[in-house]
């Protein structure tokens, strides 16, 4: 199985050399100069994250922490920093790994093998010991917010999975606003905390819905509330 990298380095001259050099380890390499453009490109297919910490607009180590809201990818760090609290920083942000400018071939090879071989472990614990609520083309992880539709990953919001796996434990109960609420946001519910429900269930229609204006996963029960209907 070919592995899949993705290089996030704004020196075009230093992402050439890390393309060839993990071409010719016979990996899939994918390039992004920039954070945001590299915040579009992962996907629950990436093995490794080559993660330049200094670019222009989005730094590596922000771009580490959103990543990390919904990716367990490995991140490796590449950076002419080398203090210890740089090291710190980046480590806390999220990342798994740490190499400095310059470095050599074999030093690179070395961390990227070290960082697959660990994710490849990860995973296959992850995948023996995690429980999933199915429903049609959705498949939610009842242990924390990884949520896919026909194996693509979906982005949500931590209270927009909470909702839906609320909605999808129990399939034939009809949740009242304030039922969602107060199990979400685990506060008092008020008259006001009814459009805080309507706003959420509308994103997270926007998000898993195929015609969000014509819902089959998040139905409407008028006048009762919600509930989750399987296509």
């Amino acid at each position: 199985m070919t592995h899949r990298i993705l290089v996030v380095e704004d020196d075009q001259d230093i992402g050439d050399l890390l393309e060839e050099s993990l071409h010719r380890a016979n990996y899939e390499v994918l390039i992004a100069r920039d954070g945001q453009r590299a915040l579009q490109l992962v996907d629950d297919g990436l093995d490794l994250i080559i993660l330049d910490i200094m670019m222009p607009g989005i730094s590596g180590i922000e771009t580490c922490k959103q990543i990390r809201t919904y990716s367990n990818v490995p991140i490796l760090f590449l950076t002419a920093k080398s203090s210890t609290l740089d090291k710190t920083e980046g480590l806390l942000a999220g990342g798994d790994d740490y190499m400095t400018k310059p470095f050599s071939e074999e030093e690179l090879h070395a961390r990227v093998i070290a960082q697959l071989r660990r994710y490849k472990i990860y995973k296959e614990k992850k995948e023996s010991e995690d429980t999933f609520l199915v429903g049609g083309k959705l498949k939610v992880n009842e242990h924390f917010n990884d949520v896919s539709k026909e194996g693509q990953q979906l982005k949500l919001s931590d209270l927009e999975y909470r909702i839906l796996k609320l909605l999808m434990s129990k399939r034939s109960k009809i949740f009242s606003a304030q039922n969602i609420y107060e199990s979400v946001w685990e506060q008092p519910y008020f008259y006001c905390s009814n459009n805080t429900v309507m706003v959420h269930i509308r994103k997270l229609r926007a998000k898993i819905e195929d015609d969000p204006a014509h819902p089959v996963y998040i139905l409407t029960e008028w006048g009762r509330g919600y509930r989750f209907g399987t296509p």
